[in-house]
């Protein structure tokens, strides 16, 4: 398997993003994360599972100094190893039996939690390294985006018929079974809200607002496709964020905006301004019901149960805190008996289950990598490169938001997909730092050697 080494072989073109690469962010999207293989686990789920196979080969591929991964150091690569370092940390804690009461279930969810966050490492680190050029970004944007427009076609069916999709999907994959750990249909006052191939509606709404900009900078950049296509594509993104009928959905479409419109095409920003409002009309007008339910939801305040059960966390978690403020109860460890005390919100999760160092790290993995993006948005030369930077910023500002208002690492769509983001805030932040600095060798042009993955 053909794959690039760290030294530079003038003339050798980039190979690009590995298929495994591209098989897993396609299946983040497209594929249930609750259909898991029975005797493993929660944690074998199909995308879960390329994910700690693309970790495994990653490092094989580095113990055997098959590739350099120093050559690709970026500022969200360090919150990755962070969060991971805090939750290693943790994880021993509750193994030597420091953090109180270790039960089975406790051991099996912190178990699951790391097998997590060495999946989103994987992806973060191979997206990094193999998106070495604009061209390599748009091949693998096709495939997320791909997988995201099967969630959203899942999710419209679901809308429309009231009928679920996936389980159509469900005699294809053989030795699945379903662990009854998504939620399909939720109504809201008038409307069903609906969640696609995702576990909650509300992580449907967060991610199909994080993908939003990425569709944008595929629509108005890639050359290959039909090009009407690619903004339809724009427009179920947006359908399926208003069908999640979610406040959160609603704050990531405003942020997502607010960070990726000034990095547009002068034109198309002019246009953007004209269509947003009409787009917005038109949403209503063709969802019945849809402007008075999310107007009722987001002006509820106190009088709204998912607001005040979210603000009746915070004597609990205080409580918590105190009795184990370093290290916390372990990670994944908090399984409340009361719906009362699920705490919506990952901060307060991390904080109770991993401490003020888990605190710090999950801070760090959330807002490092889009601040990264932003700067090299704002410093790239290239229209194109600027916009694909400003939309993964944008993608993590909006988990960064969302992690406030639900548990969203609990959560394996967004779990998984984040890192993907934060690996490509990591590539075009070099890109942009080859442009600035055009002595360096740039990492794209040293291709030789294999390495597992490739």
């Amino acid at each position: 398997m053909n794959y690039t080494e760290l030294h530079p072989i003038p003339g050798m073109a980039p190979a690009g993003p590995p298929w495994l690469l591209k098989a897993t962010v396609f299946s983040v999207m497209a594929i249930p994360p609750y259909l898991v293989v029975e005797p493993i686990g929660a944690s074998a789920n199909l995308p879960e599972m390329l994910a700690l196979g693309l970790f495994g080969l990653w490092l094989l591929s580095t113990v055997l100094r098959l590739h350099d991964p120093v050559v690709f150091r970026h500022p969200g690569r360090a919150a990755v190893l962070l969060l991971l370092f805090a939750s290693c940390v943790s994880y021993a804690h509750l193994f030597a039996g420091l953090s109180g009461a270790s039960t089975v279930a406790g051991r099996a969810a912190a178990d699951r939690w790391i097998l997590l966050m060495f999946a989103a490492a994987g992806i973060a680190f191979v997206t990094t390294e193999t998106v070495r050029t604009l061209k390599d970004a748009r091949v693998l944007v096709r495939w997320v985006l791909a997988g995201g427009t099967v969630c959203c076609l899942v999710a419209i069916i679901q809308f429309a018929l009231h009928t679920n999709p996936v389980d159509w999907m469900k005699p294809i994959m053989v030795g699945f079974t379903d662990n009854n750990s998504g939620i399909s249909f939720q109504e809201r006052a008038s409307l069903m809200r609906v969640s696609g191939t995702t576990m909650h509606p509300i992580e449907l709404g967060v991610v199909s607002a994080m993908l939003l900009p990425l569709a944008v900078w595929r629509a108005l950049y890639d050359r290959q496709g039909w090009k009407r296509l690619h903004w339809v594509v724009v427009a179920l993104f947006i359908l399926t964020n208003a069908m999640t009928v979610s406040r959160s959905a609603l704050i990531g479409l405003v942020i997502a905006m607010v960070v990726t419109v000034p990095f547009l095409p002068r034109t198309a920003k002019r246009w953007s301004l004209v269509l947003l409002p009409f787009g917005a009309a038109g949403l209503f007008v063709g969802v019945p019901g849809l402007l008075g339910t999310l107007f009722n939801t987001s002006t509820a305040g106190s009088s709204d149960s998912s607001i005040t059960y979210r603000t009746e966390d915070y004597p609990l978690v205080l409580r918590m805190v105190a009795d184990r403020p370093w290290f916390g109860t372990g990670p994944g460890t908090w399984m409340p008996v009361r719906a009362i005390d699920v705490l919506d919100n990952q901060y307060l999760l991390v904080a109770v289950t991993m401490g003020v160092i888990g605190l710090v790290g999950l801070i760090a993995y959330l807002l490092v990598p889009a601040l990264a993006a932003l700067a090299a948005a704002r410093g790239a030369r290239d229209g194109e490169l600027g916009l694909l930077a400003a939309a993964a910023a944008a993608a993590g500002f909006i988990a960064t938001v969302a992690s406030g208002t639900f548990d969203s690492l609990s959560f394996q769509v967004f779990a998984l997909l984040l890192p993907f983001f934060i690996g490509l805030s990591g590539a075009s932040w070099l890109m942009v730092k080859n442009q600035l600095d055009p002595r360096r060798t740039e990492p794209s042009r040293a291709d030789a050697g294999k390495v597992p993955w490739g």
